[in-house]
């Protein structure tokens, strides 16, 4: 089939890859718009955009998918279908109208649980045992559309949301290539989702990932293990921002809820509402990822206390 591949992120990589090497003929790419990063401030391309443009692939990056231009030189491409990772724009019907075979969306979650921008960190800060990716043909509903196929994968006691989306973006690829070549032979029909078990996963602000030390400790691994990498989970001391990594097992020494004790030479702990958690990296403002315990020693405070 003529595909044109839409997406933005590293998670869609491995999809582009895989299409790439599968028989279907991929006629262009469209990513979001070249955008500023790093202490530079420098343009810098979507790692979709630039596994395109080192592979020579015409490359669409309209700043609006509503785009009089980019609908028409969409349309001239003649796609039979348009397999969709993390593009990271909305679709207007008029776009969705023009591959014969529709716009088929690989998304990192078991539909119709955890539809929106951010399914793999709900999953693990809900607690799930079981997440995967499911294909299915976009509408206009939000991830609403009739499935093609899933697969499973097991949420792992220490994942974060990067371990975790890295596997599903090597998983999905496959899943998505199947998809493309199922639907190419008309052998793979796809199955309205089921009207129950909806449940939402909207993007995750800065805002949600403050750690609330007064919550069990349960509960805040999975918080900072779900916000890990991005946005990354943060609490204050002294009103400054402080951004927590994954933390280690309860410490058995008793702590108030934000207070922060030594448990040895080199590890503390910080108090929650049940067992303390033992913190293992921080990032304290302006500098970079360190060592909780050379970070703690430098502090020369017998009384510190996260807020």
């Amino acid at each position: 089939m003529r595909v044109v591949f839409a997406g933005t992120p590293e998670p869609a990589v491995p999809s582009l890859a895989a299409i790439m090497e599968s028989h279907h003929e991929v006629v262009a790419v469209i990513s979001r718009p070249d955008a500023r990063s790093g202490r530079g401030r420098q343009l810098t391309r979507s790692p979709v955009a630039a596994l395109a443009a080192d592979h020579g692939i015409p490359l669409l990056q309209p700043v609006s998918a509503k785009d009089p231009d980019f609908l028409n030189a969409l349309s001239e491409l003649e796609p039979d279908a348009c397999p969709v990772v993390a593009y990271g724009a909305l679709l207007p019907r008029v776009a969705l109208d023009i591959p014969r075979l529709g716009w088929i969306n690989l998304h990192f979650s078991l539909l119709p649980a955890w539809r929106g921008a951010a399914p793999v960190q709900h999953s693990i800060r809900h607690g799930d045992d079981i997440t995967g990716a499911s294909t299915f043909l976009i509408e206009e509903g939000l991830d609403s559309g009739p499935v093609y196929g899933v697969v499973t994968e097991t949420i792992r006691a220490q994942d974060t949301s990067g371990d975790l989306l890295a596997r599903l973006a090597v998983s999905g690829a496959g899943l998505l290539v199947a998809t493309l070549d199922g639907i190419e032979t008309g052998e793979l029909v796809a199955r309205p989702q089921s009207a129950d078990g909806v449940s939402l996963a909207p993007k995750v602000t800065v805002a949600d990932a403050r750690i609330d030390w007064t919550a069990p400790a349960l509960a805040i691994d999975r918080l900072i293990r779900s916000c890990t990498p991005a946005p990354g989970a943060w609490t204050e001391l002294a009103g400054e921002r402080v951004k927590v990594f994954p933390v280690g097992p309860v410490a058995d020494v008793v702590a108030e809820p934000g207070e922060v004790v030594r448990v040895a030479k080199n590890s503390w702990a910080v108090g929650t509402a049940g067992a303390p958690l033992t913190l293992v990296d921080v990032q304290p403002p302006g500098k970079k990822r360190m060592a909780a315990s050379d970070w703690l020693r430098g502090l020369r405070s017998t009384d510190i206390r996260f807020e």
